[in-house]
């Protein structure tokens, strides 16, 4: 098929050489049953590319499963994957089928791949080695018929060298490897999104939509985009939604995506993020911005009488002492080490939101195994 009318098919936007390439490829292994890897940063489409392969495949008249590995507890993951026979724990009140065994005949996608636990993913790997597992609590093998299709933001070779992720399962993991590039890397395909998302936006809520002034349209092709396409959509859909029926121009954008310069002069910019880094990019962009409204308050406070500031800072539920600066009083800035912002960040979340992890997780823009290892790891249980 030609590749114009192929992207069109299955809603794959680009028209970057980039894209082009990772067209070309995903037609080469559609039809084929070789596991394939797909890489790139958070939001940059990797269950559209693992789509695209399962409905161009043999198997597209069967079910493909999408399971987010790093949103299931580690406690009952392996249940969730593989089964669970009635009894084999509290609360298995019934036998019942897991996403491998649903996926039968099909395609299954993994996403998060790297969140798996060590002890899964040697069961995992025996899958796909000879598409054996076990359900918990069971000693018979079952067989399973299934393509694998894994995605990751993480470096897996960084965590293969710390021993985070098995060599093994690693190199039999990424016998195709397909990277999706950041927006950032393919500028020209940033118009695309913007244009669809609009038309999107506009179809589904009845809005009409003045359009987006080129100044505009070249502001969002200048930013670095952190959240790549997740968070295109997010902004077109903000402003349209907002700003209905309006001209939207370089003013409302900055309104909803920030001054790129801005972002980009505190936090540090990687090429190839592991998850680790992305989640904690974000928190610390949350955090500046937090330290931004608390140095706004401070400057305000020490212009009034000195009887009347606090001794702290109200930041939503909590509150947030200013440390002692034993390094710049002279500049009157106060620091905290980025452990500790990290620290209150979570137990403002956990607060806001009740103690509900998951909305917590949410809040911060992080995975909940990755917010149970930082309450773990902080003493915050």
């Amino acid at each position: 098929m030609e590749r114009q009318a192929f992207q069109q098919q299955h809603g794959i936007l680009g028209q970057s050489i980039e894209m082009a390439e990772i067209i070309d490829v995903i037609q080469q292994v559609a039809p084929t049953d070789l596991t394939v890897l797909i890489t790139g940063e958070s939001g940059t489409g990797k269950e559209v590319i693992a789509k695209a392969i399962h409905n161009a495949s043999l198997r597209a008249a069967k079910p493909m499963i999408s399971v987010n590995a790093g949103a299931i507890p580690e406690g009952i993951i392996e249940s969730e994957l593989f089964g669970h026979e009635k009894g084999s724990f509290t609360g298995a009140g019934d036998t019942r089928k897991g996403y491998f065994e649903l996926a039968d005949g099909g395609t299954i996608f993994l996403d998060e791949i790297g969140e798996l636990p060590l002890a899964t993913q040697v069961k995992f790997l025996r899958v796909l080695e000879n598409g054996e597992y076990m359900r918990v609590g069971s000693g018979t093998p079952r067989k399973v018929d299934i393509r694998v299709i894994a995605a990751t933001n993480r470096d897996l070779e960084a965590d293969v060298r710390q021993g985070k992720f098995r060599n093994d399962l690693f190199f039999r993991l990424r016998s195709i490897n397909i990277r999706i590039p950041a927006l950032r890397e393919r500028r020209e395909d940033i118009p695309l999104f913007i244009y669809e998302f609009a038309r999107q936006v506009c179809e589904k809520n009845n809005l009409t939509f003045g359009g987006f002034s080129p100044e505009a349209i070249e502001m969002m092709k200048n930013y670095h985009w952190p959240g790549n396409v997740r968070e295109v959509r997010n902004v077109v859909e903000s402003v349209l939604v907002i700003e209905r029926g309006k001209m939207i121009g370089a003013h409302e954008i900055r309104k909803y995506m920030g001054d790129s310069k801005e972002i980009g002069r505190n936090l540090p910019v990687y090429a190839h993020k592991t998850s680790e880094q992305a989640e904690r990019e974000l928190i610390y962009r949350a955090l500046l911005e937090m330290k931004s409204d608390i140095m706004e308050i401070r400057n305000y406070l020490s212009r009034q009488p000195e009887a009347a500031q606090p001794s702290a800072v109200a930041v939503g539920t909590s509150y947030i002492d200013a440390p002692i600066d034993t390094e710049n009083q002279s500049s009157g800035e106060h620091f905290l080490p980025l452990d500790e912002m990290e620290k209150r960040m979570i137990i403002s979340a956990l607060e806001r939101f009740e103690g509900n992890r998951r909305l917590a997780a949410r809040a911060l823009n992080i995975s909940e195994r990755t917010l149970y290892r930082k309450i773990k790891e902080y003493g915050l249980e």
